[in-house]
């Protein structure tokens, strides 16, 4: 496999994004990285291309709603635009990748909830090859929870979806869902066009499943990519067609850009990206 590329998700510098976009932007350069995953892009196409291009960065993947009236963040719900407004938006910063960061934990416990899932991103992908795009999804532990004929509801609804649909595959997440993450990386094969390198304590029981407590991201113990329980290393070396390595904290334990030039670090270092 070709190395993939090191990016983060800007989720992870949130505060610090919305603040000072290009000097935020500007401190990710000048780490060493050369892509970004943005987030909550819809509404400011042009002011975020405008910021990237100044920063030198790419953002050839971005997270949006696609699958959901409105979207869960551990912080609040967001309300969705329509596929068609996404996309444009997409296409207007360079996005080659859609991908729908959540679904609501309920609609993953039935068959025919994960059916009407991936039948929808199925859709997503036709619209979105209108615009030059593509589209894939994000895990959190909440796909994991159910299964059907010892089929978990992620394995399910990949099997469902379209083989045009990319998928982007949490590692923490998959881990705190109970999954062997470096054989699900294998499992899922040339489908898995990027993962979450994130690492952390894993809680000790999925924050999603039915009769969990309220979540929020300020209960996560994260830490910097290497030095906690998920097998990062392993992970990345099962996969056979990832392209992108991308850095992201739900919560990040300190000085949010010195910790993704930590796991930055971990990820050059290790030889784990180009």
């Amino acid at each position: 496999m070709t190395l993939p590329d090191a990016s983060v998700q800007l989720y992870t510098l949130a505060a610090e994004f919305a603040a000072d976009m290009g000097g935020s932007l500007d401190k990710l350069a000048a780490i060493g990285l050369r892509n970004v995953e943005a987030f909550d892009f819809v509404s400011r196409p042009a002011e975020i291309r405008a910021a990237l291009d100044a920063s030198g960065l790419s953002s050839p993947t971005g997270h949006a709603p696609l699958l959901s009236d409105t979207l869960w963040t551990p912080d609040g719900e967001i309300p969705t635009p329509a596929p068609e407004v996404v996309f444009a938006a997409a296409a207007e910063i360079g996005m080659t990748t859609v991908i729908d960061p959540f679904v609501a934990a309920d609609r993953w416990l039935t068959a025919d909830g994960v059916a009407d899932i991936a039948e929808r991103l199925n859709r997503a992908a036709e619209k979105a090859a209108e615009f030059g795009l593509n589209v894939g999804y994000h895990n959190h532990a909440q796909e994991f929870v159910a299964s059907f004929d010892g089929v978990s509801a992620y394995e399910r609804f990949v099997a469902l979806t379209d083989e045009r649909v990319q998928l982007e595959l949490d590692l923490f997440w998959a881990l705190t869902g109970g999954q062997d993450v470096p054989a699900l990386v294998a499992a899922l094969g040339d489908r898995l066009v990027a993962v979450h390198v994130k690492d952390g304590v894993v809680p000790a029981s999925n924050p999603w499943a039915p009769g969990a407590g309220s979540f929020g991201s300020d209960s996560l113990d994260q830490r910097h990519a290497g030095t906690a329980d998920v097998p990062l290393a392993e992970a990345l070396r099962a996969g056979t067609a990832i392209r992108y390595a991308v850095i992201e904290y739900d919560k990040a334990p300190g000085d949010v850009f010195e910790d993704i030039a930590a796991s930055y670090a971990f990820l050059r270092d290790g030889g784990f990206v180009k």
